[in-house]
């Protein structure tokens, strides 16, 4: 099954104000871009992928993510995550109504192309399928197959919640490039841990991380 990702970005002015401790105002954006741009560059490289859709009114990553090989589908709604979702979605499926397309987070620096595979391998088994963070709150990929709405419900125990719309939870284990998400400097160091692409290892060098 080939797979349309659709990769929902917040303007990068108002992006991971949660790593505030890890990295000053000026950094934040500059990261934040990072982390979609190595998200993007593993997803391209994925054979399961046929397309990336980032989903953005913010101009610096709508270029940046571009020459990457995203398609870019501007934020029309300007409602949050799942708006925009919903919208990226609609723009995909207005003209190829049966692809398979799977929602995920823009900032999964560490992410491998191989283990993307995987769980995109797994979740063709369904009409919905999930895989929570390593936190085990939230998500960072919603897939739905052809003819299935993707019903998403990121945010806050979006895990919970997905679940409980009837989406199925992959229980894979040695996915972990896909679960480290990227929300606090305790996540950023697991990230780094894991090891994470060339955009986030350049701006990540000149922060000082405890413990990493």
């Amino acid at each position: 099954m080939q797979w349309t990702l659709v990769i929902p970005l917040k303007p990068l002015a108002r992006a991971k104000s949660r790593l505030s401790d890890t990295a000053a105002d000026g950094v934040r954006p500059g990261l934040a871009l990072a982390f979609a741009q190595d998200t993007v560059v593993a997803a391209v490289a994925c054979p399961a992928v046929a397309d990336v859709v980032v989903v953005t009114d913010d101009e610096l990553a709508a270029r940046e993510l571009a020459v990457l090989g995203a398609r870019i589908v501007p934020d029309a709604p300007g409602r949050g995550l799942n708006a925009a979702l919903r919208h990226g979605v609609s723009v995909v499926r207005e003209k190829r109504p049966g692809i398979a397309i799977a929602a995920l987070n823009a900032d999964l620096p560490a992410l491998r192309a191989a283990e993307l595979g995987r769980v995109l391998g797994a979740a063709a088994a369904f009409p919905r399928a999930f895989l929570a963070d390593a936190a085990a709150l939230g998500t960072t990929l919603l897939a739905a197959a052809g003819g299935h709405d993707l019903e998403p419900a990121f945010g806050r125990d979006s895990r919970a919640r997905h679940r409980a719309s009837g989406a199925v939870e992959l229980g894979l284990a040695d996915v972990d490039s896909v679960r480290q998400d990227v929300d606090t400097g305790e996540d950023l160091r697991a990230a780094l841990a894991l090891g994470v692409g060339p955009h986030t290892a350049a701006v990540s060098a000149g922060l000082l991380i405890p413990g990493a």
